[in-house]
């Protein structure tokens, strides 16, 4: 347990040297396990940690393995993992084949995954929830704690952070083996790597994205931090990925009454001045003096990895994530999206245009300020996402469409400032599921998502067919080679990798 507790504590520094933007740090003097933590004081610092995996930093050095990669990374992130793979985006070789990391992920093709070591792979998240177990059990023995609502924060904001590990390990490889009972933490049921059932494991995240939900602010008082709107986002998440529409309406009518709306510019949801708004949910908060590492503070280095090394003014290293044509041609000519692609420009007064360029740049999060990387928040969870999946749930649950589900479609077309739909443009469920799909790649694109929403409509590996490049494997990755030599047999590799 000194062990654990130990590890726990020099992350927790870790992270405070980076904070920025609304975490504070508060410097303590000498910790160890034997006076840290004990007032409450020291838990709100313990819980901290808590926010590590879902920062954007450079991949290595932030407290142990299991947090080299987060989620939320450039490298190993959501958009390399859930957009890139897709059929929305060009495959990527400027960089040679790059293995695992660059060229085969563009294709879609998970195989060589296999090869990752422990401190390249998100099944290593599984310590992570081990440690957040153990937080959440130091919470709730403490005698600290007067008023209980202090304590059910802290315990949501915990909570809220092992159940989204959870909820990205579900999608990247199924059901894994973790640690959800204190009891257990620091015994040899650590090595037991036996997979838990699929309704187990799933009811275990929506307990915990519920307390989170329930016992977090909807404004928090330090801006970063995770909140009730964010729970209910992943809540409706889950629901809807696992095809419980039913749950994820009754989620998604809990967020209609907690005061977001959807922004008049779309545009605006991505730039540094307007990142605070109505619509936006939960961002990464971007530092813009942050360099993605140590304690400079996380950042945001996206314009580098979508923008090529030519470009004129505020270039970057390469064009890793591009829509493809046939993507962007299917925006509406008067859709405003089409504004965060870049479809030419000028290098040494040359024009350079569609015919020189093997896809439409993405320019979502446009690069402002002196800086070398940028300040806009990196946005995870916002309203229109709520809205679609709203739709999508009444479609399936009234065998649809509905007005109402029309209704909540239409409301992200006439932003978009593009024709509404009617009822009776619709013949049933699976049409208007096809719109919905349509209009979320649209709206959603650069955000993460497209993958979930492909397999959840039983269009991976199909939806990719035709893309040039693409080589599509199983949509779940293969287990690490690593962990199958240490299971003992307990996990053995998927059919589908063999």
């Amino acid at each position: 347990m000194k062990r654990i507790l130990f590890s726990i504590i020099t992350a927790t520094l870790i992270f405070l040297s980076g904070c920025e933007k609304g975490l504070e740090p508060e410097i303590y003097g000498s910790l160890t396990p034997n006076n840290f933590p004990v007032t409450v004081s020291d838990f709100e610092l313990l819980v901290l940690e808590v926010y590590v995996p879902f920062s954007c930093k450079w991949p290595y050095g932030e407290g142990g393995s299991e947090n080299s990669y987060h989620i939320f990374g450039l490298e190993e992130g959501h958009i390399h993992l859930f957009d890139g793979p897709t059929d929305h985006y060009t495959i990527f070789t400027d960089w040679g084949d790059g293995g695992p990391l660059w060229d085969s992920k563009s294709r879609g093709n998970f195989e060589p995954m296999v090869s990752n070591w422990e401190d390249r792979s998100h099944f290593n998240k599984t310590k992570f929830v081990t440690r957040m177990t153990n937080i959440i059990d130091l919470i709730e023995s403490s005698e600290a704690f007067t008023d209980e609502s202090v304590r059910n924060k802290l315990l949501g904001e915990t909570r809220m952070a092992r159940g989204w590990a959870m909820y990205f390990m579900l999608h990247l490889f199924g059901p894994v083996p973790v640690i959800l009972d204190p009891a257990l933490v620091g015994t040899d049921a650590e090595s037991d790597l036996t997979l838990p059932s699929r309704s187990e494991y799933v009811n275990a995240i929506v307990s915990d994205l519920r307390f989170a939900a329930d016992n977090l602010p909807v404004s928090p008082d330090q801006y970063g931090r995770f909140n009730s709107g964010l729970a209910l986002t992943a809540l409706m998440r889950l629901h809807l990925n696992e095809l419980d529409f039913v749950n994820a309406e009754s989620v998604g009518r809990e967020l209609l009454n907690m005061g977001y709306s959807l922004v008049e510019d779309y545009s605006s949801l991505f730039r540094e001045v307007t990142e605070r708004n109505t619509e936006t949910i939960f961002a990464i908060s971007a530092d813009p003096l942050g360099q993605g590492r140590g304690n400079n503070g996380h950042f945001n280095a996206y314009s580098y990895y979508c923008r090529p090394w030519d470009f004129d003014g505020r270039n970057g290293w390469a064009t890793v994530w591009t829509a493809t044509w046939d993507f962007y041609d299917s925006f509406d000519a008067n859709d405003t999206r089409r504004e965060r692609f870049i479809i030419e420009y000028t290098f040494n007064d040359e024009l350079i245009g569609r015919a020189d360029m093997h896809g439409a740049y993405i320019d979502k999060y446009p690069p402002e300020g002196p800086n070398a990387f940028q300040g806009n928040d990196i946005v995870l969870a916002r309203y229109a996402d709520v809205l679609l999946m709203l739709a999508e749930a009444v479609n399936e649950n009234n065998n649809g469409p509905t007005q109402e589900a029309v209704d909540l479609l239409n409301m992200i077309r006439t932003r978009a400032e593009i024709t509404t739909y009617l009822l009776g443009d619709f013949t049933g469920v699976d049409d208007f599921n096809d719109a919905i799909l349509e209009e979320r790649g649209k709206e959603l694109f650069f955000e993460g998502l497209r993958k979930f929403d492909l397999v959840r409509h039983d269009l991976w590996p199909s939806a990719l067919e035709g893309v040039e490049g693409k080589e599509p494997s199983f949509h779940l990755l293969p287990y690490p080679q690593y962990i199958i030599d240490r299971s003992d047999g307990q996990i053995t590799q998927r059919p589908e990798y063999n």
